[in-house]
């Protein structure tokens, strides 16, 4: 399996998911795009929206969860701090898009500039 660590950010929540493999645009949004579409039509049903940034998260760990982590779940974790191995972050923003950065040598060298120290190189529409 290829090992392109990434990770997902949920606006309005401060954790951060990473993945240490499978964190490419295509293999991610593959996942993100059906995923999404069916979370949001849900909210959107059930009138809820007060927690909606923290239900998202937990719903993802377990999505990636089971789609990378087979019978070790070593390389999924949440944390509040950003990981200098990270090769993409995806910024979930709202029900509409996915805003996907690639970190730059200054992200690796100090992880803690989070996406000040990344470049936008797509919006993706959520179908």
């Amino acid at each position: 399996m290829p090992a392109t660590p990434f990770h997902i950010l949920v606006d309005g929540n401060p954790v951060l998911i990473y993945a240490s493999r499978n964190g490419s645009p295509d293999k991610v949004l593959r996942i993100l795009d059906p995923f999404l579409d069916k979370f949001w039509q849900e909210r959107d049903l059930s009138s809820e929206q007060a927690d909606t940034p923290g239900v998202l998260v937990a719903q993802l760990v377990v999505r990636f969860g089971f789609e990378f982590s087979e019978d070790d779940f070593s390389n999924l974790k949440v944390s509040t701090e950003f990981d200098p191995r990270a090769q993409y972050i995806y910024r979930i923003e709202g029900a509409h898009a996915i805003e996907i950065y690639t970190p730059s040598d200054r992200y690796h060298q100090n992880p803690s500039l989070g996406l000040e120290g990344c470049q936008s190189i797509k919006v993706h529409a959520i179908p």
